[in-house]
């Protein structure tokens, strides 16, 4: 794994970039087989801890196009920075106005371009579509938004992920959950990030109660090792579907707070306590490696899940 994570070129509300490290040292060696992600979201995962074979698959065609256009190179550094010049000057001219005409042209023909300059100058980088497939997201507001600075660190970002890519074997593919999962194999290692129940709902599509229930038990039934990420609590509820699906059979709940900086303003942001469910142990030490613990996350009591 890199010492510190890729940023992909692309955000979304969740983005484990904080927690790409406590995520590598739970997984630990990485498997012979695929790393599997059936959430694979901004990449931001797979590409910090780079496995040489990877699944990577989501609904989200967007998401997939872009990054099968880098490993294609039919979109590389060159175009992305040509266009984000281009467009942001005529956002700076013409102002907001010019964001909700490129969102009616996306809307209307997406492409990965055009999907890349709304998702890095919408309101607050989310990502967020309506029930007919439609980006909906407002503008954020900043007619200055693509600055020479920021053209080149969405280039820089755009780079990063090609050099990755290049050396790598992996596959992007637009798929659910239960087509990824169906291909994972006994020496393969599962990563699966979904929306979260009662939160997110409306990244792509949606994600009920009923799919966090049938995503546990297709992970339950799998014949190699998983990591599942999900919220475990926050100042106002707990995440009651922890209990119901994970109490039983030999898993293991590993919490940690964590903030996500979604909100409009700064007092809506509360933190969210953190949880990586797996199917197997870990041996955690607070051993210090370079000023930090090796392990972040801290198991929780087997028996607080058991009624």
């Amino acid at each position: 794994m890199r010492a510190t994570p890729l940023v992909p070129p692309i955000k979304c509300q969740g983005i484990k970039t904080k927690l790409v490290g406590d995520i590598a040292d739970l997984a630990g060696e990485l498997p012979n087989g695929r790393w599997i992600e059936p959430f694979c979201g901004s990449g931001v995962v797979a590409l910090s801890l780079q496995p040489k074979r990877a699944l990577l698959c989501d609904t989200n065609v967007h998401i997939i196009r872009l990054y099968q256009e880098i490993q294609a190179h039919k979109l590389d550094a060159h175009s992305v920075r040509q266009y984000l010049v281009e467009h942001g000057d005529k956002l700076r001219t013409i102002g907001e106005d010019y964001f909700y005409e490129v969102r009616e042209r996306f809307n209307q023909s997406p492409n990965s371009l055009d999907f890349l300059f709304l998702n890095r100058s919408c309101f607050n980088g989310v990502m967020r579509f309506n029930r007919s497939g439609k980006f909906n997201v407002p503008f954020c507001r900043k007619p200055e938004r693509f600055a020479p600075a920021y053209v080149t660190k969405i280039v820089n970002q755009v780079l990063a992920v090609a050099k990755v890519l290049s050396v790598s074997d992996w596959e992007f593919r637009v798929a659910d959950f239960k087509q990824a999962l169906a291909c994972a194999g006994a020496d393969d290692f599962v990563y699966a990030d979904p929306p979260y129940a009662g939160r997110h709902t409306d990244y792509f599509n949606g994600w009920s109660e009923q799919d966090e229930i049938d995503l546990a038990d297709t992970l339950a039934g799998l014949p190699c090792r998983f990591i599942l990420s999900t919220w475990h609590s926050n100042q106002f509820r707990t995440n009651q579907l922890i209990e119901q699906n994970w109490s039983a059979g030999d898993f293991h709940v590993f919490t940690k707070a964590h903030y996500y900086h979604v909100g409009a303003a700064e007092e809506l942001r509360h933190p969210m306590l953190e949880a990586l469910i797996t199917n197997f142990g870990h041996e955690r030490t607070d051993a210090v490696r370079e000023g930090q613990q090796q392990f972040l996350f801290v198991e929780q009591p087997r028996a607080q899940y058991i009624s």
